[in-house]
């Protein structure tokens, strides 16, 4: 069926529509709950710790096409999330415990909607990892703006029906997978290459390739962090400062907006520009932009900064995905892109806890301080890997 892409479209969109609910709201929960905001980095680890054992594991399972499963058993555990959410989430630990399971479906959804775009067509792949990072972007714009609704001028918003929203979108997701995995990716059985042992995925790419894998990875694990980080730090860095809620979604949604618009067009971008050096230099870009959110702005400057940021954020993710797509040997692209979310999910959990602690002994602020130098460190250290590992 043709219209298998387009499903496939709106199932990314609901997917992270629900999780840039869940996060901010996650966050305004502990805050409500009078959690400290150094304890803030738990809840973003948390939402990665389990994925970041199992991931290969999913990704094995797609590459023998056992995708159809992995997609609904994740759809099921991130309706069952919200559901805890709202009727058991009045203390941390349950919040942890959450934040846990939602991880894990978001983890197996996202890997099952990749490893059907990486059996494609390899020349397009830049556009069409673009297009699927682009229906993600929709709804990581749409959700934040919730928060403006739901939170007014209230530092807080009603974290109660925010919950409620994270589920319904989940809930619609669900119902994309019904006839999602209805539908196999290409023309026909031949599309699904033949699943190889773990070790193929090691044994048949050469040093080079492995460079360039891995600088792929590293760049991947630092951005997402880096995203996360903003979903979870900017709500904590309003209430220090006295920032609406309202202001704070709005600001979510203008980097999540200047992401869809950096994905738009990527295809057409990498025609022009080495797909390392676009790597490397927005990354790059984002250390700056973080920088400056460090600094006392007013809302109006954020809001610029978030633009940049949101551009320059936006061009790694799918990018790192046509690099491990291209380089994994035949059989073992599921199984790469898998570990490119394992090492995501190692940012998610290693580097918010990290950063905990700086926001303890420096305030929010200092967060954005670090995560930027972090960004810059990777910056140049994948492009030296993935220049190196060019063929």
């Amino acid at each position: 069926m043709k219209n298998w892409p387009w499903i496939l479209l709106f199932h990314a969109l609901f997917l992270q529509l629900a999780a840039y609910i869940v996060r901010p709201a996650a966050a305004y929960r502990a805050l409500e709950l009078g959690v400290d905001p150094a304890y803030l980095g738990l809840i973003a680890a948390s939402f990665a710790v389990v994925p970041l054992f199992v991931a290969v594991l999913v990704g094995r399972a797609t590459d023998a096409g056992k995708d159809p499963a992995v997609l609904g058993i994740g759809a099921l555990l991130m309706v069952a999330a919200g559901a805890g959410l709202i009727l058991w989430s009045s203390s941390l630990w349950l919040l942890l415990l959450w934040n846990v399971v939602l991880g894990l479906g978001h983890l197996m959804s996202v890997i099952g909607q990749q490893s059907r775009i990486a059996r494609g067509n390899a020349r397009k792949l830049d556009t069409q990892f673009g297009l699927y990072t682009f229906a993600g972007s929709a709804g990581q714009a749409i959700g934040p703006l919730l928060i403006v609704l739901f939170g007014g001028g209230q530092v807080v918003p009603n974290t109660t029906a925010l919950f409620t929203a994270y589920t319904v979108s989940c809930a619609l997701m669900m119902s994309l997978t019904v006839f999602l995995v209805r539908r196999r990716p290409g023309v026909g059985p031949k599309s699904t290459p033949p699943p190889k042992k773990l070790k193929s995925a090691f044994v048949e790419t050469t040093p080079q390739t492995r460079r360039q894998l891995f600088g792929a990875m590293a760049v991947s694990m630092m951005v997402l962090a880096a995203v996360d980080l903003i979903a979870v730090y900017l709500p904590a860095l309003g209430v220090e400062r006295g920032i609406p809620a309202a202001a704070i979604g709005i600001l979510l949604t203008v980097r999540a907006l200047a992401t869809m618009a950096s994905r738009l067009y990527l295809g057409r971008l990498v025609a022009r520009v080495d797909r390392s050096e676009l790597i490397a230099a927005s990354t790059a870009l984002s250390a700056l932009a973080l920088g400056a959110l460090a600094a006392p702005l007013p809302v109006v400057a954020m809001g610029a900064v978030l633009v940049v940021a949101g551009i320059a954020l936006g061009i790694g993710q799918p990018l790192t995905m046509t690099v491990i797509s291209l380089a994994a040997p035949s059989g073992t692209s599921g199984t790469w892109l898998a570990l490119r979310l394992s090492a995501n999910r190692f940012g998610q959990s290693g580097i918010p806890a990290a950063v905990g602690f700086v926001a303890a002994a420096a305030g929010v602020a200092g967060v954005f301080g670090t995560t930027a130098g972090a960004l810059a460190v990777v910056s140049v250290a994948s492009w030296l890997g993935l220049r190196r590992g060019r063929t």
